[in-house]
């Protein structure tokens, strides 16, 4: 997706930020918070998705439910880097991937059921053309940033 066309205004960033505290608040709801019609906040969110600036809208499942792990890749060789992500992107559980510098070449962030899910779901990851090592931490608990009331 090509890059947007025009910067993002104050308008736009404020509704991107209720959009990702809430991705289901209507547009008349986002319109009353930041003081635009129904119309002109649903024509700014349909350019924001057709620009790729907004590339999905999401749910976040309760940690009550699910086993949020990080996994960290050391990969055989570089040039398999872009490889060895595709492939891992593909796996059910796998939320995200990202290339890093530093010790580990990869970050891969999961959501499990469960802990056999979770197991599964690294074992996977290990038999992954290109990957060398792995190094896994379940995550006890998340301090979730709070964007500041509008």
């Amino acid at each position: 997706m090509e890059a947007y066309w025009r910067a993002l205004d104050d308008v736009d960033l404020r509704i991107i930020d209720l959009l990702k505290q809430n991705s289901r608040m209507s547009f008349i709801e986002i319109g009353k918070r930041i003081g635009l019609s129904e119309g002109a906040v649903r024509r700014r969110v349909k350019l924001l998705v057709e620009k790729g600036v907004i590339k999905k809208f999401t749910i976040e499942l309760s940690k009550d439910y699910v086993i949020n792990a990080v996994t960290f890749l050391t990969l055989d060789r570089g040039d398999l880097a872009e490889e060895v992500i595709e492939s891992i992107s593909k796996i059910p559980e796998v939320e995200s991937v990202y290339e890093l510098t530093g010790r580990f070449d990869a970050m891969v962030m999961i959501s499990a059921g469960g802990v056999s899910s979770l197991n599964e779901c690294i074992d996977k990851i290990r038999r992954v053309r290109g990957v060398k090592h792995t190094e896994t931490a379940v995550i006890l608990r998340i301090v979730e940033h709070k964007a500041d009331e509008l």
